[in-house]
């Protein structure tokens, strides 16, 4: 049995979610929506790369940014009669914009999310969904309220084909008892932009204050403690973390260097997430522990490694010979999917536009975005207080 196959036969699909299922499924393209970006920084413009190359489905029609300079450099990922526009009000107001990306600085996320609803938009709000616990809920009430629009959150993992394998490999059972979880996402970088004038500071390096951003826990690590929540079907009981401006002492307030660990009782497992800014050689880290393997993870690509118990289940004798059933690496991993996956928004998007064309709901969206947002809000709490959190009730879900 070679990898192509055991992809297709073996328990990794026991809930049958092949490539080909619909949720990967293209729609056809019967009209353009046309769209609005909100925020032209680095992930607006990746955003918008994205949608310019499916112009079948999409058209910008106006992208907007406080920053002159932000509005420049998005210029070549629009069309040349796409409005520029600087109040975000104006494209809420636009009658012939249907959809609106949010991609600014996590505070304002909630204003402009809740804005675009009520103007009756169908919103796409990257990651975390909100800053707070107390937005996150009054946003899930107010779109179940308005059913008519869809509502996606960026967690690209939710609409990959390689976490789609991983997350049916757990509900399977493939990985047996999973009782571990470790994620990192390290840089050696101190994250922060070129100001040309310090007037702006605050504004390009948002980042690095807490009046706008949930840090490296909301930035980067989220999107590890989404997949969890998704793939598990649960979220934490209870938080602790710790942190500190360890490496860039450079007057910013989000900590450079976190760690979280979040108890799921249900499950019995433990997650611990971490980000520093002074270490590279992790990188991206994700690895899902259980009784019966590992699956180790980069964003595109993924390896399982078979306990004992299921290396004689799968019927593999050598690993590094080859004699065995199973095509195997040299490090005893067997590939989940034969090629790495294509970018994660890409994916994201073609399930945004089948929402808007066909009124389906999207794999992540407002109450799983809300779950996320609330998860993210613990774990700052937890980090920068240094008291444990707990999940409550009114959280719902």
């Amino acid at each position: 049995m070679h990898r192509r196959s055991f992809i297709r036969d073996s328990a990794l699909l026991g809930s049958g979610l092949l490539l080909g299922n619909e949720v990967f499924a293209d729609v056809k393209a019967d009209r353009v929506i046309n769209i609005a970006m909100i925020g032209c920084g680095d992930r607006g413009k990746g955003v918008l790369s994205v949608i310019k190359s499916m112009p079948s489905k999409f058209r910008t029609a106006a992208y907007c940014d406080v920053l002159d300079f932000r509005l420049k450099e998005a210029e070549k990922y629009v069309p040349a009669d796409a409005k520029p526009i600087k109040n975000y009000q104006q494209v809420l107001d636009d009658k012939n914009i249907d959809a609106v990306f949010i991609a600014t600085p996590l505070s304002e996320h909630f204003k402009i999310a809740k804005g675009a609803v009520l103007a009756g938009k169908h919103v796409y709000v990257e990651k975390t969904m909100t800053y707070s616990i107390e937005q996150a809920l009054e946003l899930k009430k107010l779109v179940n309220l308005s059913k008519q629009r869809t509502f996606q959150v960026g967690y690209q993992y939710r609409y990959s084909p390689l976490y789609f394998k991983v997350k049916d490999m757990i509900q399977s059972g493939y990985l047996g008892k999973v009782s571990q979880i470790d994620c990192r996402w390290d840089r050696n970088a101190n994250w922060r932009r070129p100001v040309p004038d310090p007037s702006l500071e605050r504004k390009i390096n948002w980042r690095m204050y807490k009046e706008y951003s949930g840090g490296l826990a909301a930035e980067l690590l989220s999107h590890q403690i989404d997949f969890i929540n998704w793939a598990f079907e649960t979220q934490p009981d209870e938080i602790i973390g710790s942190g500190g401006i360890d490496v860039f002492e450079d007057g910013r307030e989000t900590y450079d260097n976190i760690q979280a660990i979040l108890r799921y009782n249900e499950k019995g497992m433990i997650g611990n997430f971490g980000a520093t800014c002074g270490n590279k050689h992790d990188g991206y880290l994700f690895k899902i522990k259980g009784t019966k393997g590992t699956v180790s993870l980069l964003t595109d690509t993924g390896v399982f490694y078979p306990e004992e118990i299921a290396k004689k289940e799968l019927g593999i004798v050598d690993g590094v010979s080859g004699a065995t059933k199973i095509v195997v690496n040299q490090d005893g991993g067997i590939p989940i999917l034969d090629k790495p996956t294509k970018d994660g928004t890409i994916y994201a998007l073609d399930e945004f536009y089948k929402s808007v064309i066909t009124g389906s709901q999207p794999v992540s969206g407002i109450n799983t975005g809300t779950q996320a947002a609330i998860c993210v809000a613990m774990c700052n709490e937890a980090i920068y207080s240094g008291t444990k959190q707990l999940w409550k009730k009114e959280y719902g879900l």
